[in-house]
């Protein structure tokens, strides 16, 4: 049985508000990390299908180089998640957006390099044309948010060095397994925005090659 497709258009927009109206996020603690942000951008193909945008960070950035991750970075001062979120799409990917653009918040997930990453469901409306900003990014992708509807998502599996479990999102059409962070708030993407549930993911753990 093929995976639902989402198609780019009210009646997917309409209930993707819904369901991220009914969810109640955990309140945000004081955890002593680093705020971040990050933009779940939902966005149209040349299919008309609802895709999130993803993308292939430059291989020369002091930090995680070539990792999959979504736009978005630490909070400056004096501002929200949103903002924040808004401000590295259009740094990022080239694209600008209003705040109305902002349908939604997820969980907060803290990561163990040090930051607290709130992710922030934004809403495009359209299928546009990315100008990835080559210092930071050197690919974007549109992914169906049908992927995320696959039998083998989520894969999770035990590490020596933690007693939770490493959780990784498969993407066939990337010919890769995102890990988390990026891959635990996806999964809650899917389970809040596609299937209206109240999944929590801030226990699911992150490979070692992502501490540092």
């Amino acid at each position: 049985m093929s995976a639902p497709r989402f198609i780019m258009d009210d009646r997917t927009r309409g209930q993707t508000v819904a369901n991220l109206a009914r969810f109640e996020r955990v309140p945000p603690t004081d955890s002593g990390l680093t705020p971040a942000a990050v933009a779940l951008l939902i966005v149209a193909n040349d299919s008309n299908e609802a895709c999130f945008v993803i993308t292939r960070r430059a291989s020369d950035m002091r930090d995680h180089p070539g990792q999959w991750a979504l736009p978005g970075g630490r909070m400056d001062a004096g501002e929200t998640a949103a903002q924040t979120a808004l401000r590295e799409t259009e740094e990022e990917v080239g694209l600008s957006l209003p705040p109305a653009s902002v349908i939604g918040l997820l969980d907060d997930y803290p990561t163990r390099s040090g930051f607290v990453i709130t992710p922030v469901v934004v809403w495009a409306d359209e299928n546009p044309i990315f100008l990835p900003n080559p210092e930071e990014v050197a690919e974007v992708y549109r992914v169906p948010l049908a992927c995320l509807e696959h039998p083998d998502v989520p894969q999770l599996r035990e590490i020596p060095e933690s007693d939770r479990p490493v959780i990784s999102v498969p993407i066939a059409m990337l010919d890769a397994s995102i890990h988390a962070p990026t891959a635990a708030i996806l999964y809650q993407l899917r389970e809040v925005v596609l299937r209206g549930e109240s999944t929590r993911v801030a226990h699911y753990e992150q490979p070692v090659f992502a501490w540092r």
